[in-house]
């Protein structure tokens, strides 16, 4: 058990009242969870303030109060610590009390808009397969070596990261992969972790329910980097214009790949079909499974991770022409009668595009693309009706479906795409907000050697209605109603 004033090392601390001496049993940002001897940290959130429970964690045991605001009751015997951000805080108080298990392995955190699961799961999948103990921290899966821990957040808070890397740790762990969103970035979580290498996969239009402007998006992720230090590096996507913004008076060495330019890590596409790619990189003609441009780019980034990080050039070809995509990111199936069917986490503008424009270069346009997509509720609103844009133009029929609605009508979400088709596309566009109607319509449209896309859940199980998680599928889905024609 830590004493108190261990813990706080590094912490910007304001004011002190109480001893520092004391023993702290566990840390906590939930009042629900409190235990006798707790460190409570107070953090205001988006849609409650930590603050208005420090008397419920006192009365559950809390010894000890981190908070912005002290309290205008004192009680004798709890230590209260002021601070200027308790978020803060908090990650480097989580690091402390774990012993700073991050500097204790080879962290790398992959952060963009897209391809953040795929390029962190198979650098995971890479190194565990070229004979590695690895951890993994994703959207799908925590995972520690052949361990699965279900994961609830794209980057768990604070201290759930440092259990689980001292957990990695613990059982020989060498290497970890995370991936690092900028909620996370924004809200502190990775602040006091030592990353030895960060990769930027790419930027575009999302999260400004949260971020407000593009700007500020871009600004948030660009912390990422200049965090990383002195002895770290930075893989960047130099195909993407902010990629040079994000390595601005960046302290980490910076290595570039891409697909159309001079850079560090080159790669060329020499075929691509839904059988894989043939990608040369770097001089290495390479066979893979996966599929498109995009997926192109993200190999791009794992062989530059994967040389940065000690692999030679024969191990990384070898290990990449044996990679599978993650879940739910571009995996297709294809049914008895030569229908073609994808399921993709799709769910931003710039994703949508990339995978339909992928299918548009494989395909042999003697077919009907039908795609179904919806737009997730409680999020950013106005990529909705260039969700739908982007989804008529480039398919031959578009169905509109509920995605994850969450607290809003399913129907306004839809209402708010429609918006979006263009007129000439109208006829070619169907509603159906029941998300199983919907892909069971494509499939009933669907002629020998069409192709079906469902976009948007990717490895979901479930359907998030007014708070309740309702068990769906999407790939299940789409692999019974083919199974069945």
């Amino acid at each position: 058990m830590k004493r108190l004033g261990d813990i706080l090392f590094g912490c910007k601390i304001i004011e002190t009242i109480g001893s520092i001496k004391i023993p702290v049993s566990k840390l906590v940002f939930d009042s629900r969870q409190v235990m006798p001897g707790s460190l409570f940290f107070a953090l205001k959130g988006t849609i409650s303030d930590g603050h208005a429970f420090i008397q419920i964690a006192i009365d559950s045991g809390a010894t000890s109060i981190v908070c912005e605001n002290l309290p205008t009751v004192l009680h004798e015997g709890v230590t209260y610590i002021r601070v200027a951000d308790s978020s803060h805080c908090l990650a480097l108080s989580a690091s402390s009390f774990y012993n700073h298990p991050s500097a204790k392995l080879k962290l790398v955190g992959v952060t963009g808009t897209n391809g953040k699961t795929t390029v962190a799961t198979l650098l995971f999948r890479l190194f565990t397969s070229a004979g590695f103990y690895c951890g993994l921290l994703s959207t799908i899966e925590n995972k520690i070596g052949v361990k699965t821990i279900a994961a609830t957040h794209t980057t768990p808070d604070p201290i759930a990261i440092n259990s689980l890397l001292a957990t990695m740790v613990d059982e020989g762990c060498t290497f970890a992969f995370m991936e690092v969103s900028s909620h996370a970035i924004d809200q502190n979580r990775t602040s006091g972790l030592y990353f030895c290498g960060g990769i930027f996969t790419n930027l575009t239009h999302d999260h400004l329910d949260y971020h407000k402007t593009f700007a500020a998006y871009r600004d948030v992720k660009k912390r990422f980097f200049d965090q990383l230090s002195s002895d770290a590096f930075a893989v960047i996507n130099a195909d993407d214009r902010n990629g040079s913004i994000m390595v601005q008076n960046c302290k980490a060495s910076v290595a570039t790949y891409s697909l159309s330019g001079d850079a560090e890590f080159k790669g060329r596409v020499i075929e691509n079909h839904f059988e894989g790619l043939v990608l040369n990189i770097n001089g290495y003609e390479i066979f893979t499974c996966l599929i498109g441009r995009f997926n192109a780019s993200n190999l791009l980034a794992i062989y530059g991770a994967s040389k940065l990080l000690g692999l030679t050039e024969e191990e990384i070809v070898k290990e990449i022409s044996q990679l599978k995509s993650a879940e739910g990111r571009f995996e297709f199936i294809r049914s008895a009668d030569n229908i073609v069917g994808i399921v993709d986490y799709a769910h931003t503008p710039d994703a949508l595009e990339n995978v339909l424009k992928t299918i548009q270069e494989i395909r042999t346009h003697n077919e009907q693309l039908i795609t179904v997509a919806g737009a997730g509720g409680d999020r950013d609103s106005k990529k909705r009706p260039e969700m739908a844009r982007i989804a008529a133009e480039l398919s031959d029929r578009f169905i509109i479906t509920s995605d994850n609605p969450r607290t809003e009508d399913p129907n306004q979400i839809i209402k708010d795409m429609q918006a979006g088709v263009p007129s000439h596309r109208y006829s070619r566009t169907l509603t159906i907000a029941d998300r199983h109607e919907a892909i069971r319509t494509a499939v009933a449209l669907a002629k020998p050697g069409d192709i079906i896309l469902v976009a948007g859940k990717g490895h979901e199980k479930y359907q998030d209605i007014n708070g309740v998680k309702y068990p769906f599928d999407d790939k299940k889905e789409l692999f019974e109603l083919l199974k069945s024609r």
